[in-house]
């Protein structure tokens, strides 16, 4: 008998240590860039968004974020442009239909309201380490995660050179995750 309560008391604190689990939805989510384009600002959205979050404030150690987006819905408003971006020279949405993201661990920051958030983003099947900071606020039953970071295009094969287009793209995230 003792071995058995013992048991279940172990299976319920592992449980409890391993943080909520969430799953972000693309309702109350966005997924944004933002690229120089002749020097003005022009970009664009992801949607599709699925995976998992694990997350609890408490026990960041056990925090977990594996996420990833549709490439075939990025919206620019143009539908032209859309297509010349889902193609091989861009995303190449047919051998690569996810740009995804896994994190590696998630820690305090000396920023109050912040945590860093650090892990791999895989874009066309180029894997590369980021990390950036980010917000979290209890919203609608769930967690609304907000951060921004920056990329290289060309460290993933999206676009070549380009005298018009930068190679540096900012990402805006918000992501909103509901309690499974």
């Amino acid at each position: 008998m003792f071995k058995k309560g013992f048991t279940t008391l172990a299976i319920f604190s592992t449980v409890i240590a391993v943080g909520q689990t969430y799953t972000p939805t693309d309702a109350g989510s966005k997924v944004r860039f933002v690229i120089k384009n002749f020097g003005i600002n022009t970009g664009g959205t992801f949607d599709g968004l699925s995976g998992s979050i694990t997350f609890d404030r408490s026990t960041l150690a056990t925090a977990s974020f594996n996420v990833s987006v549709e490439a075939k819905t990025v919206d620019t408003d143009i539908e032209a442009r859309d297509n010349h971006l889902r193609k091989a020279e861009y995303f190449d949405v047919e051998k690569y239909p996810r740009i995804s993201f896994k994190s590696t661990k998630v820690t305090t920051t000396n920023r109050e309201g912040y945590l860093y958030l650090y892990g791999i983003i895989t874009i066309k099947n180029v894997s590369k380490e980021i990390s950036f900071p980010f917000t979290h606020k209890d919203k609608d039953g769930g967690i609304l995660f907000e951060g921004e970071f920056t990329l290289n295009r060309r460290d993933f094969g999206v676009g070549g050179k380009s005298f018009s287009v930068s190679d540096d793209l900012s990402v805006e995230l918000s992501i909103f995750a509901r309690k499974n």
